[in-house]
């Protein structure tokens, strides 16, 4: 049986240990889900922590769904114990970083995104307390992607955001934006599955993009530089060279024989070597 440690961070306040509660809910480890307010949840157990409604010591439930144990570890989100959560980093296999939509990204929301980033633990970003009066959704993508990372994708829209009758609807594989923004933030980490999108798109199905995101270590360590074509503008730069033409960017503002500022060389356009032409599209991708 898999065994998976998956821990739960956030500035304080920010809601982990009512999402823990929440997860063990859905899990069906407990019957009724407990209280930070009445200190009645599994993981604050600690008189102080049930006194002050906060969290203090990590705490790990663990439970079984289907093949895999799962290790769900809450840590305190008050940086005043941030070696609690240095401790429990070291044996992670995941994170979830939750952060409040009414609040935004906060101080210790950064520090610990970095510290994720630089031990390359895959991270999922929960936005929490969506029903909230002040829950903003696009000025929260929009923090996300400056005070965090810009490689983030959204899993689904939200209806009825501030409301008690909120709704979070998940993206499908018949999303096109969708499965072409997973498409294009995969592409920019990996060679092997850019050059496998661009050999043959049809060939990477949805369950192929999902998993490649849940594997992706977290990290800018292999992101190409800002401004680069798409995976999808690459795709249709090889099919017109396939087809005996001249590749270019389909935008008219990239020729892809032309250096990038004298680095990449020149190929003369008599190559009709597709293989040569392929090697030379990911090599180009590699600075666009």
């Amino acid at each position: 049986m898999r065994t998976l440690n998956l821990g739960i961070l956030a500035h304080v306040d920010a809601g982990k240990t009512t999402l823990t509660e929440r997860l063990l809910f859905a899990a069906g480890v407990i019957d009724e889900i407990g209280s930070v307010d009445d200190g009645s949840t599994q993981t604050d157990t600690l008189p102080l922590e049930q006194k002050r409604g906060i969290t203090i010591k990590s705490a790990v439930v663990s439970f079984v769904v289907g093949d895999a144990t799962i290790n769900l570890i809450d840590t305190p989100g008050h940086p005043d114990f941030i070696a609690e959560i240095e401790r429990v980093l070291n044996v992670l296999d995941g994170a979830v970083l939750v952060v409040s939509a009414v609040d935004g990204v906060q101080a210790q929301t950064r520090v610990l995104m970095r510290t994720l980033q630089r031990l390359k633990i895959p991270t999922l970003i929960f936005a929490n307390k969506i029903d909230r009066a002040g829950a903003q959704q696009e000025g929260l993508l929009r923090s996300i992607s400056k005070k965090l990372t810009p490689a983030n994708v959204p899993m689904g829209y939200v209806g009825g955001l501030g409301t008690r009758e909120v709704i979070f609807t998940p993206h499908e594989a018949a999303d096109q934006a969708f499965t072409t923004r997973l498409v294009d933030e995969l592409a920019d980490y990996d060679d092997v599955f850019l050059a496998a999108y661009l050999d043959d798109d049809t060939m990477v199905s949805y369950g192929r993009l999902r998993g490649e995101l849940a594997a992706r270590r977290s990290g800018p360590a292999n992101k190409r530089a800002p401004g680069r074509r798409s995976a999808r503008d690459l795709r249709l730069a090889l099919r017109r060279g396939a087809e005996g033409g001249h590749p270019v960017d389909p935008s008219g503002r990239f020729d892809c024989y032309r250096p990038v500022g004298g680095t990449i060389p020149t190929r003369p356009r008599t190559d009709k070597n597709p293989l040569y032409r392929r090697e030379y599209l990911l090599r180009v991708a590699r600075w666009i």
